[in-house]
C-alpha cells in the first residue's frame, strides 16, 4: 500500500481530522540511516506527525520543522515537511540499544529522555512562527497533543505508532490528528472524549488491516464523518551537490584552505537522507575563487 494522508471533517465542521499510513516512508528513513528499532519507532512517529502537520499548511512554499531535543541516548531528532506532505528527518544518534519498557515495548521515552519540542513554521512572513513546549511523556504523540493545546490553543488528540518486525524492518506505521474547532458544542466534545477513551493503539489498528479512512470512520463515524480528500506522502530530501557546496562555502575560507592543503578528496553527507557528496581538491579551489 502506498503512503497517504486522509483529510476529513466531522460534526458539521466542528472537528477536523487527519489520518495517515506511513510504512514506506518510515522504512525508507530506517534504511537510509540504518537506525536501531527504538530510534526507528521514535523518528517514525515524528515523521508521521510532520507529514500530517505539513499537509495542514496552505502555502506552496510553507515549511514545517519539528525538533525534539532530549537528554536520552538518542539526544534529539529533526523532521521537516512541506505543504505537499513531503517529509524528511534524522536522529542525532541513529543507533541506540536500551531494554524494553515495563510493557515490553520499545522504550521510545527512554531513548528520547526529558527535554523540549520545538515547532517552527516558515510561512513566508518576516519571521517564522516558533513554539516550544516541554516534553510531557517523550512518547511524541502526547507531546504534540500538549503542544497543540498550549501553543496553538487547539484541543487535539494525536495518535502515532510504528510497529517493527523481528528483523528490524518496519511492519506498520501511521497515525491520526483530531482537532476541535473553537465553536465545537459540549455534546460533540463529550462524545469525542468518550470515544477516544476506548481507542486501541494506532499500531493495533494498522496491524488489524485498518486503513486511514477506516481509522477515521472508527473514531468519528458516529459524528458524521466527511472525507474531504487524500494526498500522497513520502520521504523526500531536496539536497543536491550545489546545496552542499553552498554549505561548505559558508564554513569560511580558512577551513577550505586547510582541506585543500590536506590534498585529499572530501566527502560530505546530508543529515536528512545520508546521501554522500564527494568534492575534489580542484572543486574546493574553485569554491575559493567563487
Amino acid at each position: 500500500m502506498d503512503d497517504y494522508i486522509v483529510r476529513a471533517t466531522a460534526a458539521n465542521h466542528q472537528i477536523r481530522a487527519f489520518a495517515a499510513t506511513t510504512r514506506n516512508l518510515v522504512e525508507e528513513a530506517r534504511t537510509r540511516h540504518d537506525s536501531s528499532p527504538v530510534v526507528t519507532a521514535a523518528l517514525g512517529r515524528l515523521l508521521t506527525a510532520g507529514a500530517m502537520m505539513g499537509s495542514m499548511m496552505k502555502g506552496e512554499k510553507d515549511m514545517l520543522t519539528l525538533q525534539v531535543n532530549g537528554g536520552g541516548p538518542m539526544k534529539g531528532m529533526t523532521v521537516t515537511a512541506d505543504s505537499k506532505a513531503n517529509v524528511k528527518g534524522y536522529a542525532i544518534e541513529p543507533v541506540v540499544m536500551i531494554p524494553a519498557n515495563s510493557k515490553g515495548k520499545l522504550d521510545v521515552a527512554g531513548a528520547v529522555g526529558v527535554g523540549f519540542l520545538n515547532v517552527i513554521k516558515d510561512m513566508g512572513m518576516k519571521e517564522p512562527y516558533s513554539g516550544q513546549t516541554m516534553l510531557q511523556t517523550s512518547e511524541i504523540a502526547e507531546d504534540l497533543t500538549y503542544y497543540f493545546a498550549t501553543s496553538e490553543q487547539v484541543p487535539s488528540s494525536v495518535g502515532l505508532g510504528v510497529l517493527m518486525e523481528k528483523n528490524n524492518v518496519v511492519k506498520q506505521a501511521g497515525g491520526f490528528i483530531i482537532q476541535l474547532m473553537p465553536f465545537a458544542e459540549e455534546s460533540v466534545i463529550a462524545s469525542l472524549e468518550d470515544k477516544l477513551k476506548h481507542v486501541n493503539s494506532v499500531t493495533t489498528m494498522l496491524d488489524q488491516g485498518m486503513n486511514p479512512e477506516q481509522i477515521l470512520s472508527y473514531l468519528l463515524g458516529d459524528l458524521g464523518l466527511e472525507i474531504l480528500d487524500t494526498i500522497p506522502t513520502r520521504f523526500y530530501c531536496n539536497c543536491s551537490k550545489k546545496r552542499v557546496e553552498k554549505a561548505i562555502i559558508s564554513i569560511g575560507e580558512k577551513d577550505i584552505k586547510e582541506m585543500i592543503a590536506d590534498g585529499k578528496e572530501i566527502e560530505v553527507k546530508c543529515h536528512f537522507c545520508y546521501t554522500a557528496y564527494q568534492f575534489t581538491v580542484d572543486e574546493l579551489k574553485h569554491m575559493l575563487k567563487g
